[in-house]
């Protein structure tokens, strides 16, 4: 199992595609906050925080996240090894297991510099410090929590297909209804009676709930149960393959 986490992590930054995408990613973010004169702009905004980032964030993970599972599966198929992985002396969990972390592990490497603007914000505020840490900070653990289970359903698309394009579109595509189709649906006049039931099985309601800086069991619980039912997904995907 650390044979193969290794070898995602190892086989992602040896390729030209994996540190464009996380320098892209970076790029945007810095250029979002920092740079352009817009909404986001933290230095125009006329107080401490990077609201901004997550509210950017999301939308830019649509495509990380695709980008860094688009091959877990689907190169393996392209290029012949995934008889051979199948026959290796782990079990399909573990071999999901150990595609999925290296998934996260890589989105929480993209990530990580991001900390440099709360620390930016936080040494640029009147007082030193004049900033919601306690929001900031489950801003960042809803994140994480979002970007996993983009990663999940990222695995399950790569699962799929043996085209990595397929892959990152499919997954970029279910990510998105993921996000905030639920909430188009609820937002339809017919189905007015359920809206809020519709709105609860979509990412973003939980997403702001965490966002604001708290925490809840029920926030916790959909998004673990996202990742189980991709993963478990996934799965099933490769025991069709074996047969």
């Amino acid at each position: 199992m650390f044979y193969i986490f290794k070898k995602e992590v190892t086989s992602f930054f040896s390729s030209l595609i994996g540190c464009l995408t996380i320098g892209v990613f970076l790029l945007l973010c810095s250029w979002f906050l920092w740079l352009s004169p817009n909404e986001f702009n933290v230095l125009n905004a006329g107080y401490s925080n990077i609201d901004g980032l997550f509210f950017l964030a999301p939308w830019l993970f649509l495509f990380l996240a695709p980008a860094v599972t688009m091959r877990s599966f689907a190169e393996e198929r392209k290029t012949g090894t995934m008889e051979m992985l199948l026959t290796r002396p782990v079990t399909d969990i573990q071999l999901i297991a150990a595609k999925f972390l290296a998934a996260v592990v890589l989105i929480v490497l993209a990530l990580l510099p991001t900390l440099l603007y709360f620390y930016t914000v936080y040494s640029l505020g009147k007082p030193v410090g004049n900033i919601d840490s306690g929001a900031t900070w489950g801003a960042f653990i809803g994140l994480l929590l979002l970007a996993s289970c983009y990663a999940a359903v990222g695995i399950f698309a790569s699962s799929l297909t043996d085209s990595q394009i397929v892959a990152f579109i499919l997954a970029a595509a279910m990510c998105f209804f993921l996000y905030l189709g639920f909430d188009g649906l609820a937002a339809l006049p017919f189905l007015k009676g359920v809206n809020n039931v519709l709105a609860a099985f979509g990412i973003n309601e939980h997403y702001k709930s965490i966002s604001r800086g708290v925490v809840e069991v029920y926030d916790l619980a959909y998004f673990v149960g996202v990742m189980g039912v991709f993963l478990f997904a996934t799965r099933l995907r490769l025991q069709a393959l074996k047969w």
